[in-house]
């Protein structure tokens, strides 16, 4: 049964944020919107990003709430603290593991090889692989006068509508909006993200959360986390990765992971099943 009660407090908002700031930065989501956005308009692939991001976050979130409905919350919390501890440990197998310094930077490079590869196949499937206005994101195409106009339905540059009354107010920017969300640059970047964060770390701490406290606080929290680290992928991702050392956010994320785990463990070892304490005194 799902609980979507409205929160009464903002319990886990903080948590929600730290586990995907920790690690998202440098993961495949991460450089799959850098990527996209060397390439096409930033404001579009954010757009697309985030919409696949937030949904993904809400869907966990609706899942994770279904949990609790199977087993009691005491045992959610435990589970919460066991899978916490288990991507630590993991992150922090990884982060030691990892090369420091100019090796680890090569392999990043060489990591986002790989992921640019994929994107561009992905493109050449999906036939959208033509000449795209670097501002607005929108393919163009050369007229007989080799002027550049947009296909289909999609809206021009203001240059080259000079003549031509142009629609105003709420209409135009309906308009816009709903070109913007059928525009075949957003639809990629939505699946691309959408499919590269199906089963991910952060989708699995998400659901664990949700099942230990709100469902729109951890929506929320997490969402934010996204717009962040998103936002910081498509302003200079590259140079992210070649200036801030992915083996040391690997390590604080896992040091972040551990803690939560025994916060969880903590919770699960206190743990006070609440509706059957109230009116209970201690006996004498």
């Amino acid at each position: 049964m799902l609980d979507l009660s409205l929160p009464t407090s903002f319990e886990g908002f903080t948590r929600s944020i730290s586990v995907i700031l920790v690690s998202e930065i440098g993961d495949r989501t991460f450089i799959i919107a850098a990527i996209l956005s060397m390439r096409h308009s930033r404001a579009v692939i954010y757009a697309g990003a985030l919409s696949a991001l937030a949904t993904m976050s809400l869907l966990s979130a609706l899942l994770g709430t279904i949990v609790p409905s199977l087993l009691p919350k005491k045992w959610t919390t435990l589970a919460a603290a066991v899978l916490f501890f288990f991507f630590g440990a993991r992150m922090l197998q990884e982060g030691l593991e990892m090369e420091g310094g100019h090796k680890g930077k090569e392999k990043m490079e060489e990591e986002m090889r790989e992921v640019q590869k994929e994107v561009e196949e992905a493109v050449a499937e999906d036939g959208t692989g033509s000449i795209v206005d670097m501002e607005e994101g929108i393919p163009l195409k050369k007229t007989g006068e080799g002027a550049e106009e947009g296909e289909g339905n999609l809206p021009l540059p203001a240059s080259s509508r000079s003549g031509k009354k142009a629609e105003g107010g709420i209409v135009e920017g309906a308009k816009n909006l709903v070109q913007l969300c059928f525009s075949p640059i957003f639809v990629q970047a939505f699946i691309l993200t959408f499919l590269a964060e199906w089963g991910d770390r952060s989708q699995i701490t998400t659901i664990a959360l949700a099942a230990a406290h709100n469902v729109w606080i951890v929506t929320l929290g997490t969402t934010l986390g996204h717009s962040v680290c998103t936002l910081g992928a498509v302003m200079g991702g590259r140079w992210i990765s070649q200036h801030i050392s992915i083996k040391h956010v690997m390590l604080s994320g896992a040091v972040l992971f551990l803690i939560f785990g025994i916060v969880y463990g903590y919770e699960f070892y206190n743990f006070v099943d609440e509706p059957l304490s109230i009116g209970l005194t201690p006996s004498s």
